[in-house]
């Protein structure tokens, strides 16, 4: 099972919540973001929309022609770009079939958490995480055999080290899920 669940954005966006998560909501406008805040500079129609239909079809870029990209291509200048660039997302020039980022959308953090299979997202972890920090320092309080040799430096330590390196581990899967940090859209990396 695939779920893709946006983690968080900046605060500096002055679009409200409910229209990013609607603009999100979308693949190919996800798709679309990505690529734009990956490239960093205006993208041509045509080159976004084969980057598009090759992720789609997950298969290289330079194997798309014009009849595979024909439908994304149409999709997206008549529905997706008209409707980020009426959020100032981007800035959409349908004469030219040229889209730009604009300070918006380079203010937009947004994090996609991918969920395969059994993974539990993070907040899970870290309340689990939490409850077994909570288990060992009441087992170690009432002397439970096992724990009673343990002192609360050395409980205090674990717990530390248990939060600091899953913290960093967060932090380290939280970059790779930014949109526009990797090649490919977090959505469609394996895991690594």
């Amino acid at each position: 099972m695939l779920s893709t669940t946006p983690l968080g954005t900046t605060s500096d966006v002055s679009l409200p919540d409910e229209t990013i998560f609607e603009l999100l909501a979308n693949r190919r406008r996800r798709f679309t973001i990505h690529a734009l805040k990956h490239a960093g500079e205006p993208m041509d129609v045509a080159d976004l929309s084969t980057r598009i239909t090759a992720w789609e079809r997950g298969v290289d870029p330079e194997t798309i022609d014009y009849d595979d990209r024909r439908n994304v291509h149409t999709v997206l200048t008549r529905t997706h770009l008209p409707k980020l660039d009426e959020h100032d997302v981007v800035e959409y020039d349908d004469e030219a079939k040229v889209v730009e980022p604009t300070p918006t959308l380079d203010d937009l953090d947004v994090y996609i958490e991918v969920l395969r299979g059994r993974e539990i997202p993070w907040s899970l972890y870290y309340l689990g995480l939490a409850v077994l920090a909570g288990l060992v320092q009441v087992a170690v309080a009432v002397g439970v055999p096992g724990f009673a040799a343990l002192d609360a430096t050395a409980v205090a330590v674990f717990v530390v080290t248990a939060f600091a390196v899953s913290a960093a581990l967060h932090y380290y899967y939280g970059e790779r899920a930014r949109l526009g940090n990797l090649e490919k859209p977090p959505e469609l990396r394996e895991r690594q």
